[in-house]
């Protein structure tokens, strides 16, 4: 019995080596031609989808044995350390497929879709949650891959803005009620990106350091990207270059996407002496689909995330008074790009109270 038990064990933490699935259906699309250079997008929005539908949702979570056992396994960080050749391996390949390859228009918009679906998914995805570390060198791994996204930066405000002040409108990514997406990538990317500025010159203030200090990051920021993307000129010329600043842009407006499922709408009240509430689980959306959740190492139960964003993603709960996406990621993400359908379906789930606050600001 307690074999068994183990194997069952062991056979649920590999299941998350189906993230890689995204990473393998992106090498597809590059090594292919015609419409097969959407095949990453045909995976990510039409195949997962399905099987979000097919596989349902769990909304267990681990009892208290299997969670402790879980938060030591080294398999879990294992998984997430080798996105980081994974993606950068991908990368160069794909820069060199463009600069040597002759494509039609419409065979590089699907292979922009694709990188850019990459740097999303095991790119940003895999930095945020190492980026939550404490470990040097899973912060520095973080970062890393952070760079091709040319959104370092994002490093800063959503360890120190974000977690602060989310569920309010201090929150650049936060979508308020009735915001459009579109609206929310141009007030996210800008808001988030001062507020980086504001916090960095803030850490440097109670340091008693100055701008030019070597622990201004963002400072480094501004001239390790520049310096990636002079890499890529060198090594791939002006058609990688256009390339690697395309799926660079298109990576972090897919993260604009997720960030605009997982809040919107959602308010902490405001107390009267002007104090929000403390960030509950009711705070953000949350996604229970199950091939959601292994793909993306279950940033889908994101509730949990920000109710205690230590935990590593592994052991991450459901909790029963979070409000739910009808569905998972990938559909919601195209649902967003529609304002009215959107709004159709959400604008009813979102709490009464929290449209009246809305309202007040």
């Amino acid at each position: 019995m307690f074999t068994q038990n183990l194997n069952a064990l062991i056979l649920k933490d590999i299941k998350y080596l189906f993230a890689y699935t995204v990473p393998l259906s992106v090498w597809a699309s590059f090594a292919s031609t015609g419409i097969w250079t959407y095949t990453t997008v045909f995976y990510a929005f039409l195949v997962i989808p399905i099987l979000d539908v097919i596989t349902g949702e769990t909304t267990d979570n681990l009892e208290d044995d299997d969670a402790s056992y879980k938060k030591t396994r080294w398999i879990f960080d294992a998984m997430l350390y080798l996105n980081v050749p994974i993606v950068f391996g991908i990368l160069a390949y794909a820069l060199h497929t463009v600069q040597t390859g002759s494509h039609e228009t419409y065979e590089m918009v699907g292979l922009a879709l694709s990188g850019g679906i990459l740097l999303a998914t095991n790119g940003i995805n895999v930095a945020h949650e190492l980026g939550h570390r404490k470990p040097l060198a899973e912060r520095l791994m973080s970062k890393l891959l952070y760079m091709p996204c040319l959104y370092m930066h994002f490093f800063i405000e959503h360890n120190y803005g974000h977690h602060l002040r989310v569920a309010t409108p201090e929150d650049g990514a936060t979508a308020r009620y009735n915001q459009t997406v579109y609206g929310f990538w141009f007030t996210s990317v800008t808001r988030q990106y001062i507020s980086a500025w504001k916090l960095q010159m803030q850490l440097l203030e109670r340091q008693g350091l100055s701008f030019l200090s070597v622990k201004n990051d963002m400072l480094w920021y501004h001239i390790i990207q520049p310096a990636y993307l002079f890499m890529v000129y060198v090594l791939f010329g002006m058609e990688g270059l256009l390339f690697a600043a395309t799926i660079g842009v298109i990576a972090f407006l897919f993260l604009e996407c997720i960030n605009y499922i997982e809040h919107y709408g959602l308010l902490r009240i405001k107390s009267d002496a002007g104090r929000y509430e403390v960030v509950r689980p009711h705070h953000s959306w949350n996604s229970n689909f199950n091939i959601g959740r292994i793909t993306l190492y279950e940033l889908t139960r994101h509730s949990d995330h920000h109710y205690r964003s230590t935990k590593k993603y592994q052991i991450l709960d459901s909790h029963e008074e979070s409000p739910t996406l009808p569905l998972g990621y990938p559909a919601s993400i195209l649902l967003s790009l529609v304002p009215p359908l959107w709004f159709w379906v959400m604008n009813p789930l979102v709490p009464e109270e929290m449209k009246l606050s809305t309202a007040h600001d």
